[in-house]
């Protein structure tokens, strides 16, 4: 483990991208420890700035994406498409782990040094709210890349992944249980509650944490672990204060853009240009839209050849984290699982309203009406897939929901991802297996 820590110290202390390479944990001659609130409001921006761009990768093991074998890239991501975690290719692209380490390195700085370091202000409180909300959802995230989806029946013993919450290099980390992850995550969240101070970020700087993103990263993680009555909370608490959504009847903004009305963070970069141009929207996808009355097509979409591309991403325009529409996505099926189906149903409707013309949504309100709840659940899932099509949920929502067989074909061969495959849990990485023999 030694390797990889002092790897991720090496990597954390550079500072690079941000310009702060003047800040390290250790002071040799002619640096210096940061110790204000500006020196830690840097710091915490090269943790936003350096957060793993992995959502892009897992779309390629779901049903959203298949690969175009005529790009120079599509050697970097075959085996992530064939689901073949080994990646025995050395130029296949890893899922990060260094990544997600180096950051949670910043952010432990902030949180045991900055907290005594820093004088005491709303600014100092902002920033210490950030660096724990920031750490839950890195283990968030990572829980969910690495470890079986929740299950509390199981949860204590299934596999999680290392937890540190010190800056020591000497540390030999061992996966905690995915149990143990998800207490540290709440943890987190409940410090960060106590401090935040901005309810909302502005536009522009909301790749921030503020109250409204934490609350949404609350409900998200209470749908994970079936916490219905937890989502229900959360995701009223955040559309009490931001409940807009985009009307795609009348604007061409994409609900995903981080100027749309419905963004809360904008941070992650869920479709980056790399897996945009390697890929084409599966036929599977595309036909689960009615392209003639569903708007989301167009703005999602677009015509090559034969095929479509994705076009709701490839830029920073479109870092996406949390937004409006997910809140009444986690209200709708949260009502369901508390047999509360019309209520459900309205909440699902308030979305749909302003994603269908006025005579698709009719349709789609004739359909919903006399669902049963095992019906409407099929079709509320159906919603999500389009609603969030290439936005880094789709593999998350098969994991949590039925882990369906999935095929990719791939130089004209069949790789099959079975139901309930052991490889709907991705393995820890060859190079952080390598450098840590306890994983």
């Amino acid at each position: 483990m030694r390797k990889i820590t002092t790897f991720i110290a090496l990597a954390v202390l550079s500072f690079s991208s941000i310009g702060c390479d003047r800040f390290l944990d250790i002071q040799p001659e002619g640096k210096i420890i940061p110790t204000s609130v500006e020196d830690y409001r840097k710091v915490l921006t090269s943790a936003y700035a350096k957060y793993p761009i992995h959502k892009s990768l897992t779309a390629l093991r779901t049903d959203e994406v298949s690969l175009d074998e005529n790009v120079s890239d599509f050697i970097a991501y075959r085996e992530i498409a064939m689901w073949k975690d080994s990646n025995t290719d050395q130029a296949t692209t890893e899922f990060p782990w260094v990544g997600f380490y180096s950051v949670i390195f910043y952010l432990n700085q902030i949180i045991n040094e900055g907290s005594k370091t820093m004088k005491d202000s709303p600014e100092k409180q902002q920033i210490l709210a950030e660096a724990y909300a920031l750490r839950a959802y890195s283990y968030f995230d990572m829980v969910n890349l690495y470890g079986k989806p929740y299950n509390s029946a199981t949860a204590s013993t299934d596999r999680g992944v290392p937890i540190t919450l010190e800056i020591d290099l000497e540390q030999v980390l061992k996966p905690s249980s995915v149990q143990e992850v998800y207490n540290q995550i709440h943890a987190d969240m409940e410090q960060a509650e106590e401090l935040m101070i901005e309810e909302q970020q502005p536009s522009g700087i909301h790749y921030r944490f503020s109250k409204i993103a934490l609350k949404a990263l609350q409900a998200r993680a209470a749908l994970y672990q079936s916490d219905w009555n937890g989502a229900l909370n959360f995701s009223n608490q955040v559309l009490a204060v931001k409940g807009q959504l985009s009307n795609l009847n009348t604007s061409t903004t994409a609900p995903n853009h981080y100027a749309s009305v419905e963004s809360i963070m904008a941070l992650d970069n869920a479709l980056n240009t790399n897996v945009q141009n390697v890929s084409f929207a599966t036929p599977e996808l595309l036909s689960k839209y009615n392209t003639a009355t569903d708007k989301r097509f167009a703005l999602y979409f677009e015509k090559n050849g034969s095929k479509y591309k994705v076009i709701k991403g490839g830029s920073s325009d479109f870092k996406v984290s949390f937004r409006t529409a997910e809140m009444y996505f986690i209200k709708s099926e949260a009502l369901v699982k508390l047999n509360r189906l019309n209520e459900a149903k309205e909440t699902l409707l308030t979305v749909l309203k302003n994603r269908y013309s006025t005579e698709g949504y009719l349709a789609v309100q004739n359909t919903i009406n006399p669902m049963n709840t095992s019906d409407f659940m099929n079709f509320l899932m159906d919603e999500r897939f389009r609603e969030f099509a290439l936005e880094g949920q789709r593999w998350s929502d098969l994991r949590r929901a039925n882990q369906k067989k999935i095929t990719h074909t791939i130089n004209g061969i069949d790789y099959i991802l079975q139901q309930n495959d052991v490889r709907y849990t991705i393995e820890f990485p060859r190079s952080a297996k390598k450098n840590n023999p306890f994983l």
